[in-house]
Order: structure tokens, then sequence, then C-alpha cells
């Protein structure tokens, strides 16, 4: 009786957990039995463990290497400091190879792309998506067909425009703009803006609108205000392309003086210690990992709209 009682129970359960919506590959029933609780949290832990594994392992050991010796780091990678910890090697990276130039030319580069990126994919998501001229959907398939041009076939005019730029009379090789404006003009993050203002209430853009605001007020004090999930993704998304382009950097910055770190570690592996080579490619992490702190709660929080229109 108590097996056809627990049988009942079950599918019962699980007729509540299908009529609400709520079914899953292990049913209520099931988590209350100790031996399926027990291997729940065993396979939680197991995927934990290999995350963190994955995800931490290799920037963890390039910490760790970063201040090794040399010797160290090639007999017994995996070790804790056998021979103790070489602070120097983070200060020789950064005074005799110059990571301190090259790690602020990178900032420049990273903070000027940030900008010029979100400016245009703010505002021609804006234009394509609130505005929404009777051209906008001819324009928003362009946009889209250019996700479908391979970059490298853009390699040679684009560099071909920015030695021989129109209207500006000179060349712009070793000047950070030919990095910025290229980087501008990306789709991705124009429809990715696009599709996230087309998510927005229109009745505040109509509200907006009937209490006088223009296009630029509605732009700037509405639309911006109500955006900062997507305004941290795009964010997110410049900083790191361009904290880690490689290719396009070194064909239109041939000035050492002016390149970032993704040009210049190559350049001096083959002159470098191993050991402070790897302390010039920790430093060079910093940035990314500061914007990933910073902004992964933006990566989780919802756009918080729910009580942006009233019944």
């Amino acid at each position: 009786m108590s097996i056809a009682a627990d049988r009942r129970a079950a599918r019962r359960v699980a007729r509540q957990a299908e009529a609400q919506g709520d079914r899953t590959l292990i049913s209520d029933y099931d988590r209350r039995r100790p031996g399926v609780r027990f291997g729940m949290r065993v396979t939680h832990v197991f995927l934990f463990v290999t995350l963190v594994i994955a995800g931490l392992g290799p920037i963890l050991w390039l910490m760790k290497a970063a201040v090794t010796p040399t010797q160290d780091t090639l007999q017994q990678p995996f070790a804790l400091w056998p021979s103790g910890i070489d602070w120097a090697n983070l200060s020789t990276a950064w005074n005799d190879i110059g990571i301190s130039q090259y790690f602020w030319n990178t900032i420049v580069i990273a903070a000027g792309a940030w900008f010029f990126q979100l400016f245009i994919a703010t505002t021609a998501g804006y234009g394509l998506s609130v505005l929404r001229p009777r051209y906008a959907p001819i324009l928003d398939g362009l946009v889209l067909a250019t996700l479908f041009i391979p970059g490298i076939v853009l390699l040679v005019p684009l560099y071909l425009t920015i030695v021989h730029p129109p209207l500006v009379g000179h060349s712009l090789l070793n000047n950070y703009l030919a990095v910025w404006l290229p980087m501008a003009a990306n789709a991705f993050n124009i429809l990715l803006v696009k599709r996230f203002f087309d998510a927005l209430p229109r009745e505040v853009f109509e509200a907006a609108r009937t209490d006088g605001a223009g296009p630029v007020r509605l732009f700037w004090s509405i639309v911006l205000p109500m955006s900062k999930p997507i305004l941290g993704v795009v964010s997110v998304f410049a900083i790191i392309a361009a904290w880690k382009d490689y290719l396009w950097p070194m064909l239109v910055l041939p000035d050492p003086a002016v390149q970032p770190l993704s040009v210049r570690l190559p350049a001096v592996q083959s002159q470098t210690e191993l050991d402070v080579f790897l302390a010039a490619l920790a430093i060079a992490t910093l940035i990314p990992i500061a914007m990933f702190l910073a902004f992964q709660s933006v990566f989780l929080r919802s756009a918080g709209l729910g009580g942006a229109v009233k019944g």
C-alpha cells in the first residue's frame, strides 16, 4: 500500500508541475529522496570545480608564474614557489621592457574605441529603433548584411583608406584615429543596441514627446538612462576587443612608441626572460579582469523597467 501511495503522490506532483509549467528532468518528488539529493550535490560540486579550474586555472597559474623564477617555472611549473617569490619580475617588466608606456597606449586605444563604439551604436540604434525613418528597414538590412562580409576581405581597402583618407589630406598612420574610427563602425553592437531599444516601452517615449521633449532630449534623458544594461554590455565588448586586437594596430601603428601591449609583447618575447615576460602578461590582464569585476552585475541585472509604465 505504501508503494502504491508513493506512486500516486509522485504522479500528483508531476501533474501539478506540468500544470504550472515547471517540468524539469527531476521531479520535486525525486528531489526529496536522499539518494537523489546526494547525487545532485556531488554533480553540482563537480561542475563547479571543473568550471573554476577551466576558467580561473590559467589566470591563477599566470599570476603565480609572474613572480616565479624561470628555472622553477620550467622544472616545476605547478609547484608553489619552491625557491621563493621573485617580486622583481614585476618591476623589471614595468621599467625595463617599457610596459608602463605600452600599458598607457593600450588604455588610450581602449578608451577611444569604447567612446566611438558606444556613440555610434547608441545613436544608430536610436535612429533605427526610436526615430524610425521610412528607410529604417533598408538601413537595418544593410547593417545586418555587413556581418556576413569577412573582416579579412576589407583589410586592404580599409588600410588604403587610412593611408589616403578622404577630405583629410594626410595619412592617419601612427594616429590613434586609425584604430578608433574603423572599430566604431561595429554592426554587431548597432544591432544589439537596436534590439534592446525595440523592447523599451513606447508609452514612455510618447509621454516624453507630449511633454515637449525633442529627439535629443528624448535620447539623452529618457532612452540612455533606461539602457544601462546594454550600455554596460557594449562597453565590455568594446574594451575587450580593443585590448586584445593585434593585426589592425600592428598595421596602422608601425611606430613602437604608440603601439599597445597586444602588439609589443609578441615583439619583445624573444628578447625577454621567461619570468619577466610572464610578469608582463600578468600586468596586461589587469584591465580585462577589472572590467569583469566592474560590469559583472550589469550582465546579471535586468533592465528594471517594470515600474516605468503605470497602468
